[in-house]
């Protein structure tokens, strides 16, 4: 068949300027490719080529300038002058109904990200038609499919939750190669951090991420543990290091702390797997109803044990031992207090770090991502 997938006007494929969407397609584009067709259509950068063949990918870009409306037509102009049998829109239900109008007789499926079927988002006669248009459904937690279902029960039949995947040769322990050991010792040295055991949080500086609820968890920490430090990686958003408002609050935050906090402010996506070698345990404070962020699969994948919030769908990859679960999420106490069971023991850390590896291995990889998405297909 020939297929297209349709990612969002925000950020290029492959992910030169992070973004999970962007992430997921990239994993399993090479594998899609081998059995169908496969054209990726996303925006446009200035590093990438506007249209170009990589492997047995076809790579088209449009100028969306990350504006939905600029971008639609751009999209739909696109698919007036290449026909597909399917098309796999990413994240945009408000695309359907207007590819449906150029393109009546092709099969389209739809994988939510996020909550883009929130009325604040998409007027309930367009996510009628939305659905209405659309053959699957595919969700990247049973949390979103669930709140799908609440709003719209038409639903029901057309939901598949498909769970995202990881580079298991990208993310590995660092005790696994000594490449890894010789990055996890300069960073370490780079940054004052010793021999301390890093807590790692990874993301976006944003209030919903919940980096300022982290750092003052570290001062219930202190007098518990003193050999130990925390590192935030990532600015304000993908591509940027822009001092945000919050971003300033979170520093400010920083410098009282009695325990070293670094911030590294944006790091190249390329490069963001060194961190995870640099830490020991990793923590993500989510203060919304986040989907499933996919910081927790790479956490699982460098033998990371980790912290999550009881938000959304994070909950959903705590599964035998390989994490703990924050209950209250705005309580910087409750990071605390999981925190102090696993800085207890390195044993434990160890225990949780090689359940969550072994777990990646068996239910993450991007082979199985890309399997399920072709059954979607073949079932067309």
């Amino acid at each position: 068949m020939k297929v297209v997938m349709i990612c969002t006007e925000k950020l290029p494929v492959p992910p030169v300027r992070g973004g999970a969407i962007q992430t997921y397609i990239a994993g399993i584009a090479d594998t899609l490719g081998k059995h169908h067709d496969l054209t990726i259509l996303g925006t446009s950068d200035p590093t990438l080529a506007m249209d170009e063949r990589v492997r047995n990918v076809r790579y088209a870009r449009v100028n969306g300038h990350g504006v939905f409306e600029i971008y639609a037509q751009e999209v739909l102009a696109f698919l007036r002058a290449n026909a597909y049998d399917v098309i796999h829109v990413f994240n945009r239900p408000r695309l359907v109904p207007l590819i449906r109008e150029v393109c009546p007789n092709a099969r389209i499926v739809l994988s939510m990200h996020n909550d883009m079927f929130d009325a604040a988002k998409i007027p309930p006669a367009e996510a009628a038609s939305a659905i209405a248009n659309t053959s699957t459904i595919i969700t990247i937690s049973d949390y979103v499919g669930r709140v799908l279902a609440s709003l719209y029960p038409e639903t029901q039949g057309k939901l598949r939750t498909i769970y995202s995947g990881v580079d298991l040769q990208t993310f590995v322990p660092w005790e696994s190669s000594q490449a890894a050991r010789k990055i996890r010792q300069e960073l370490r040295a780079a940054h004052n951090i010793g021999n301390r055991q890093v807590i790692l949080f990874v993301g976006r500086l944003t209030p919903k991420k919940g980096a300022d609820i982290l750092v003052r968890a570290m001062n219930e920490l202190s007098a518990y543990k003193s050999d130990i430090a925390l590192v935030l990686v990532g600015g304000s958003w993908y591509g940027v290091d822009k001092i945000s408002d919050y971003v300033a609050y979170v520093r400010a935050l920083a410098d009282r702390s009695p325990i070293p906090v670094i911030t590294t402010g944006y790091v190249a996506a390329e490069n963001i797997h060194h961190w995870f070698w640099a830490g020991d345990i990793f923590v993500c404070p989510s203060q919304w109803e986040e989907p499933l962020a996919r910081v927790h699969y790479e956490a699982m994948a460098a033998g990371l044990p980790f912290v999550t919030t009881k938000r959304g769908g994070n909950a959903e990859v705590i599964i035998g031992g390989n994490g703990l679960l924050v209950e209250e999420p705005e309580n910087p106490q409750s990071f605390a207090t999981q925190l102090k069971q696993l800085l207890s023991s390195r044993d434990l850390q160890r225990r949780m770090g090689n359940s969550g590896r072994q777990l990646a291995e068996q239910r993450f990889t991007w082979e199985r991502v890309a399997r399920e998405v072709l059954d979607v297909w073949r079932n067309l």
